[in-house]
């Protein structure tokens, strides 16, 4: 093992990758698989097909007792009192400034009791942010380190899945989840949510079964074309479902109603910093994160700028990428508002000269 490695964390599923001949990248802190025959092939197997990620470096916390709603409802933007068990929605944790400290999904397990799935590199951030707004003994607990996670995305997935379980899959609707016993394993909890647009489930489970569970899962998957995915076609998918991602699209110093995140911003209940977004969703904010398609050859990437046909500086990118589905170049930017209608022309700034493109509808992908 590398010096590099011995600073990173592993998941349990580590040497299963590295055994498949996985390219390992240092991601949000852990050593994680970026591809394994490539990304776009990968990508590619999970449109048509099944693909299996490994994404245990997600972070889960537990809130518990007759508190947790009230805390949940005042560190997030959605309305969580909608939720019933077995219910999740998707969320962010609004900072004091007009930013997001993260993005997160918002599980009710039951009336006093929460998981809260957070994105690897903000784990510790999130908890001292939700810890320190815990006013009322909410009972807390980071679960991160023994619970392990695998997205299965793909048409498929729900075919190869159901041999594994008796709970009835095609029962469970889009973003609702229930626990049960999985590969012979127990307590899974099996979710109809993922962050490809391709369809599939979630698998959460404790570390013990991680074997257990990916073997499986690929033994049922083998007759379906099953292949497993790495980050790289993550990213690629996710993109041309114009999903956020933290870091790029989504940070601490961009509001949920600059990107595009109204939706899941409710003005119905307080919540951190309400009063200020809901003054700038009221008047509308200076800048929108937009997609938009290349209309000349070249690719955007994160940090180049946007431009008017003038060559002044509208806004950055934030996202960018060579569809593999589209099979063409597109992007996601903030620009100023008066740019971001659909059909407007932008240019990406690219070494130096001005590439034309053009803000389109999202998602970029549509099934």
């Amino acid at each position: 093992m590398s010096i590099v490695e011995t600073d990173l964390k592993l998941t349990a599923l580590t040497d299963v990758h590295k055994a498949l001949g996985a390219k390992m990248v240092p991601f949000a802190g852990y050593l994680m698989p970026v591809q394994y025959e490539g990304i776009n092939s990968e990508h590619e197997n999970v449109r048509a097909a099944i693909g299996v990620f490994d994404v245990s470096h997600m972070g889960e916390f537990i809130l518990k007792g007759a508190n947790s709603l009230d805390l949940i409802q005042r560190v997030t933007s959605n309305d969580a009192a909608k939720l019933m068990p077995g219910k999740a929605q998707y969320s962010c944790l609004p900072n004091n400034d007009g930013g997001i400290v993260d993005d997160l999904l918002v599980y009710k397990i039951d009336e006093d009791t929460w998981m809260l799935v957070v994105n690897a590199s903000n784990i510790e951030k999130d908890w001292n942010w939700i810890m320190k707004h815990n006013t009322s003994d909410v009972e807390m607990h980071n679960i991160s380190d023994k619970t392990s996670l695998l997205a299965v995305q793909g048409p498929k997935a729900i075919d190869a899945l159901q041999k594994l379980t008796d709970v009835t899959l095609a029962d469970i609707p889009y973003y609702s989840f229930t626990k049960g016993s999985f590969a012979g394993c127990a307590n899974v909890v099996i979710s109809n949510t993922g962050y490809t647009g391709a369809g599939g489930f979630e698998l959460y489970f404790d570390n013990q079964y991680a074997q257990i569970i990916w073997d499986a899962v690929m033994h049922a998957g083998q007759e379906f074309g099953i292949k497993p995915a790495g980050l790289g076609c993550r990213d690629t998918l996710r993109l041309e479902m114009a999903f956020c991602l933290y870091g790029n699209d989504i940070d601490d110093t961009t509001s949920p109603i600059e990107a595009g995140l109204g939706w899941i911003t409710k003005f119905t209940k307080e919540f951190t910093n309400s009063a200020v977004l809901k003054a700038q969703k009221e008047a509308g904010p200076a800048k929108k994160l937009v997609g938009f398609e290349m209309i000349e050859k070249g690719i955007p990437r994160h940090g180049y700028e946007l431009c008017d046909a003038a060559g002044k500086v509208i806004g950055i990118v934030t996202s960018g990428t060579q569809s593999p589905t589209l099979q063409k170049a597109i992007g996601m930017g903030y620009v100023q508002t008066e740019f971001a209608a659909e059909g407007s022309s932008i240019y990406v700034s690219i070494r130096d000269k001005k590439i034309k493109a053009v803000v389109v509808k999202t998602p970029f992908y549509k099934k």
